[in-house]
């Protein structure tokens, strides 16, 4: 069976390495990969529009396409695959606005009553500004319109922060047109949680609950990342937790997904906050999370590709998880999200074991060396949260590269 795979970083040679696991009679397709996958199978080196990637796929035959990469998505590879013939997971153009345009989100999430902070969107800085001045409470959730890669909400907590920053997205236009228009949300104060779903057209299975940490710095402070880690199960999604979103956000997303006919074959991600009281859904996904596939995967016990495969067969999905516990910690380069400086030799990946990804590496000259700002994604598995963590830690000691940064508060709460 020849599959391709759609990315670059540690979600999609975690996702790689789960379906060889589980199936060793797989060609294995990634574009554009990275020196990872390339050792799992077989990257598509040059760059391609996503016509003439549709028409790789047909040619070599490929039986089934995986998106793991939201920018793919938001421009319609999957209308374009599917016009090919293809069979591939993941939303069309309109169902993937949930995650790409969120005044399109926040007002799906409204029309269903789907319990999520209040909001109010803007198109210009004046009134934006204006809004904030007149506002009682001093805290907002910033967000700006469009792709962000999980980096597109600045938290203020107080009225001159939330000007600067308005004023950073709607004039300087530092983000370029993602800052054209913004939504000012009450800030939420809580615990985090996300809950990666699978979508069959007609039910919404979730996977286990994870945490993430998306912060640059310890104790969750600085800039947004992609994150810099994960934890899986989370300790603060309990049984009346997972009661309350299940009630107050997945089945009325189901219902709001059938009756706007936004139905597809793929992932739905819910990014949650959790309140002493409530649950609030903050955002969506329509593709698996990164790094939450690569905490969740390896403790995934069912055979993936089976499950991904019962899409296509209407057959019912069930999902068997190992009773254990995971820690993702994420080795990035120094300056991330901003600006940072690649081809660094990495030392030690012959020292630690299995599972650990590639996110931004690539080999040259039999030598690894850092190509990105996220470079390997660490992974403990133990029997508990503190013992998945220590050995998480254990094996990113043994990592070297110049300019090396990971938090060292990944697993650590209450």
């Amino acid at each position: 069976m020849n599959i391709l795979i759609i990315g670059g970083g540690g979600r999609e040679h975690a996702i790689g390495k789960k379906l060889l696991e589980d199936n060793c009679l797989l060609n294995l397709y990634f574009y554009p990969g990275n020196g990872g996958t390339n050792t799992i199978g077989k990257n598509i080196d040059n760059k391609r529009t996503l016509y003439e990637l549709g028409d790789f796929a047909k040619k070599h035959h490929i039986d089934l396409t995986i998106v793991g990469s939201e920018i793919f998505l938001m421009e319609g590879i999957v209308d374009i695959f599917q016009n090919f013939g293809l069979k591939i997971i993941g939303p069309n153009y309109l169902a993937a606005k949930l995650e790409g345009d969120r005044i399109f989100a926040k007002s799906f999430m409204k029309k269903y009553g789907i319990s999520t902070p209040k909001y109010n969107v803007f198109s210009s800085y004046r009134e934006s500004a204006t809004f904030i001045d007149k506002c009682n409470t001093v805290s907002f959730a910033i967000k700006r319109n469009g792709i962000s890669s999980g980096k597109g909400v600045i938290i203020a907590h107080n009225k001159n922060e939330a000007k600067k920053a308005l004023k950073d997205i709607m004039i300087e236009k530092k983000f370029g047109k993602s800052g054209n228009q913004v939504i000012i949300e009450d800030f939420i104060q809580g615990k985090e949680a996300s809950i990666i779903s699978i979508f069959n057209g007609k039910k919404i299975i979730p996977f286990l609950s994870a945490l993430d940490y998306k912060k640059i710095g310890e104790n969750e402070i600085g800039k947004n990342t992609g994150g810099m880690g994960s934890i899986a199960p989370n300790p603060y999604v309990t049984k009346s937790v997972w009661e309350d979103f299940q009630k107050s956000v997945l089945e009325p997303t189901l219902e709001g997904l059938i009756s706007e006919k936004l139905t597809f074959y793929g992932f739905i991600y819910f990014g949650l906050m959790i309140t002493s009281n409530k649950v609030y859904l903050l955002e969506y996904n329509t593709r698996i999370g990164d790094p939450e596939a690569q905490t969740l995967l390896p403790l995934m016990k069912s055979n993936f590709l089976n499950i991904i495969k019962s899409f296509f067969s209407k057959k019912e999905i069930f999902i068997i998880w190992k009773k254990l516990y995971s820690c993702c910690v994420v080795l990035s380069s120094e300056g991330y999200p901003d600006e940072y400086k690649g081809g660094k030799m990495i030392i030690g990946l012959n020292l630690i074991q299995e599972p650990f990804y590639i996110a931004g590496a690539n080999k040259k000259n039999g030598k690894w060396v850092t190509s990105g700002g996220r470079i390997i994604n660490i992974v403990g598995i133990g029997n508990t949260i503190k013992e998945a963590r220590d050995i998480a830690y254990d094996k990113a000691k043994k990592i070297q590269f110049e300019n090396l940064y990971y938090r060292k508060d990944i697993g650590l709460f209450v």
